[in-house]
């Protein structure tokens, strides 16, 4: 039964005091195609408990589950394994319901946690300072570029074409309410990203420039290059990084010159979880950024006793003390992910990372080689970590997506679903490789692809 406590005359009280004259005014902003006009089709209105079971169990069993065939989705969520130990250590009940630390000086173990965290994403990202973690990455995209507005007092942000869609896509979402200009673009289908044609929409009213590493067709460039025009410009350099083991392997962003660093978590430690809870990771290379930076961040100190202990240095939310001051309205620090994220990354150690980020490299690679023989297939890399774009010779990567997934492989992810109605993109196929990946997988998804390609040619 619902607990519905309010009557007509309150809820007419309510909107006259919003200004709105019926709820559906609430609702303005959602697209007339996405609301729904009466109750979800297909659903009965009521039954038993146990028939909602079967009904629920018999939906589930239409799912192909990542871990039954050889999967190859990536895209900015990546299967790894997650060790046993990781689970056990934050079901821990002093974690497992630990929230945001309010009363800092009673949550020793809370701020710890996140003072090491802090620690690894810092050098995992070649920078200074790191925050306590954010809601995940497409949002700590944007609060980059809203950083880098306060930083420079500048109103425009130039796009790479070859940021994630999604990512781009929640940037200008936020603009749209801020009044910042972004300037996006698409990603152009080359072996080595277009950074002359990036660097030459950079002008002197830009705030920053976003680009992602590896991108989002899975290529790797020194990004020294894009820093230097950047700040040649007064602009910021930031940098969105989905896949963190890839740094296991390649040159931190820091270390090439990225004022903001920025990703996703959710390699470590998290897993797929059907798309989220995920992690949102945030640092910067110049400690004289660390007040403008969004959320919150732990610092070490000693007691009046000299004893060790953990602190809330900086917090810049807005149910803080700072309110209508504050640097970002984000509320979520997504708290036990980055615990797993850290558990994971203790569990690892550097060498454990530069082994994995080796293994995955390697499997990669031996796909990108197997792949190349497939008539009708090209791999658009010449370098790449994990993830590498192959293009399919005029052939539609969607309908190719669904037959391999009709024959039990989970390919990878289409172009097209990421660029809807744009033709150029529409017959590249994006792979993803990781430990989890076998070498009977990567022959299964060329045996299959080849044909999906020789049936869709008929």
């Amino acid at each position: 039964m619902r607990y519905l406590p309010l009557t007509d005359t309150d809820r007419q009280a309510m909107l006259a005091k919003i200004g709105a004259s019926a709820i559906d005014d609430l609702f303005v902003d959602v697209p007339e195609v996405a609301r729904l006009d009466g109750p979800i089709q297909g659903l009965p209105m009521h039954a038993s408990e146990m028939a909602v079971e079967r009904h629920m169990k018999a939906l589930a069993a239409k799912n192909l589950v990542a871990g039954d065939v050889p999967f190859f989705i990536g895209a900015g969520a990546y299967r790894h394994h997650v060790p046993a130990s990781v689970d056990t250590i934050i079901q821990r009940g002093e974690f497992l319901t630990a929230y945001t630390p309010y009363q800092p000086e009673i949550a020793q173990g809370t701020l710890q946690m996140l003072f090491e965290f802090q620690t690894q994403v810092a050098r995992l990202y070649g920078c200074a300072v790191a925050n306590a973690s954010l809601y995940d990455g497409s949002t700590a995209c944007w609060e980059a570029v809203a950083m880098a507005t306060r930083v420079t007092k500048r109103k425009r942000a130039v796009l790479s074409g070859a940021l994630h869609p999604h990512y781009a896509q929640v940037v200008k979402t936020m603009a749209h309410f801020t009044g910042d200009e972004i300037a996006d673009a698409l990603p152009a289908i080359t072996a080595e990203p277009d950074f002359d044609g990036l660097i030459a929409r950079i002008d002197d009213q830009t705030a920053c420039v976003v680009v992602q590493y590896p991108d989002i067709l899975g290529r790797i460039s020194d990004l020294t290059p894009l820093a230097e025009a950047a700040h040649a410009k007064g602009a910021l350099l930031v940098v969105v990084n989905t896949e963190p083991v890839a740094l296991g392997a390649c040159r931190s962003p820091g270390e090439m010159g990225a004022d903001i660093v920025v990703g996703e978590g959710q390699s470590l430690g998290v897993g797929l979880q059907f798309g989220g809870p995920y992690l949102g990771l945030f640092a910067v290379r110049d400690p004289k950024h660390v007040r403008q930076m969004p959320g919150r961040l732990c610092g070490e100190t000693t007691d009046a006793e000299g004893k060790r202990g953990f602190v809330l240095t900086l917090s810049t939310r807005e149910q803080h003390i700072r309110r209508e001051k504050a640097t970002s309205n984000i509320c979520t620090n997504s708290g036990l992910c980055a615990l797993a994220f850290s558990v994971h990354m203790t569990l690892l150690g550097e060498t454990g990372l530069r082994q994995l980020a080796a293994e995955n490299h390697r499997l990669a690679c031996l796909a990108a080689d197997r792949l190349a023989r497939v008539p009708g297939v090209e791999v658009l890399n010449r370098a790449f970590f994990n993830e590498f774009t192959v293009m399919l010779g005029g052939k539609p990567a969607r309908a190719i997506v669904r037959d391999l997934a009709d024959r039990g492989v989970l390919g990878g992810v289409s172009l097209g679903r990421l660029y809807p109605g744009v033709e150029a993109l529409e017959h590249g196929l994006l792979v993803a490789v990781t430990e989890t990946t076998t070498e009977e997988d990567i022959e299964r998804l060329a045996a299959e692809l080849e044909a999906a390609i020789k049936e869709t040619a008929q």
